[in-house]
């Protein structure tokens, strides 16, 4: 018997999971919540330490990024568990926006403003006040992008990308928003939470944190992996990628996590110049005049 099954109310005429079944994704959410709630406090909390003690605040710093990340994984899980136990619900739905919000908006735009530019002493070509005016934009502007996008997936059925692939595969039309705080998040670990004090990386940073709020608000397709069963694996090829995949994140954690969010969005980029220099190459055959009956 599978777990769909065992979670079917034996008293419900059209076999709908039991009330307590409900609740299974929704902790995955809740987890969500609470780890961008404890990013957003150690941020708070290396912004304080920064001026006294930029050892500890770095810290502080890696561990809100830590928070982001982990949070990743739990917003795969709640979503692939929901559909697995028949538990898709509205309200499981805008509970998990809501959370996306708190957690790869609002904590991931306040890591970027704090870690990228508010630590900065001084710059060359511009004020310190105009760098920290960019900054409060450009991170502002992630949130609004990353809440756009949510909206959108939440509204629309059937969204067809920019640049569609096969008919067979599921994709994301857009940068999906907990790939984009992955991306800051595993930034901010890789360097150990050290903030940046050089304006040449801040303006990097700056240029990256508005380059994935277009991402998330374009209409470039991302691969979703919906498809894929990687709870039930079929083959013992994918146990042996599952365990390196595990052997590797657990001993080098650092490279390994910034180089997944990295690839998957480079993937929609090399995705969308590919599909521009096919049509350049092989453009679309003109469209024969309509022949008017008189």
């Amino acid at each position: 018997m599978s777990l769909r099954d065992r979670l079917i109310d034996p008293r419900s005429p059209d076999r709908q999971p039991r009330r307590a079944a409900y609740a299974l994704p929704t902790l995955f959410t809740a987890a969500n919540v609470f780890l961008g709630f404890y990013a957003l406090l150690e941020m708070f909390q290396g912004a304080i330490q920064m001026a006294a003690e930029p050892g500890a605040a770095s810290l502080h710093f890696k561990f809100a990024a830590m928070a982001i990340v982990a949070a990743v994984f739990f917003d795969g899980l709640d979503g692939r568990i929901a559909r697995m136990t028949n538990t898709v619900s509205d309200f499981g739905r805008e509970m998990d926006s809501l959370a996306d919000v708190i957690t790869f908006g609002i904590a991931p735009a306040a890591l970027a403003f704090t870690w990228g530019v508010y630590f900065v002493p001084h710059v060359d070509f511009i004020t310190i006040e105009q760098l920290r005016r960019a900054g409060y934009f450009l991170s502002f502007l992630f949130l609004l992008c990353g809440a756009a996008r949510l909206a959108r997936f939440n509204i629309q059925k059937n969204p067809v990308p920019k640049n569609p692939g096969r008919p067979d595969r599921k994709y994301f039309v857009g940068l999906p928003i907990p790939a984009a705080a992955g991306v800051l998040a595993s930034i901010v670990y890789a360097a150990d939470g050290v903030a940046l004090n050089l304006w040449i990386f801040s303006v990097a940073w700056l240029v990256l944190v508005g380059l994935l709020a277009f991402l998330m608000v374009s209409t470039w397709r991302y691969p979703s992996f919906k498809d894929l069963s990687l709870l039930r694996p079929r083959s013992p090829l994918v146990f042996v990628l599952v365990g390196s995949l595990i052997y590797l994140i657990w001993n080098f954690s650092q490279p390994v996590v910034l180089g997944m969010t990295a690839c998957y969005v480079g993937s929609g980029i090399l995705i969308r110049a590919g599909g521009l220099v096919r049509r350049r190459i092989r453009p679309t055959p003109p469209r024969e005049p309509e022949h008017q009956v008189g």
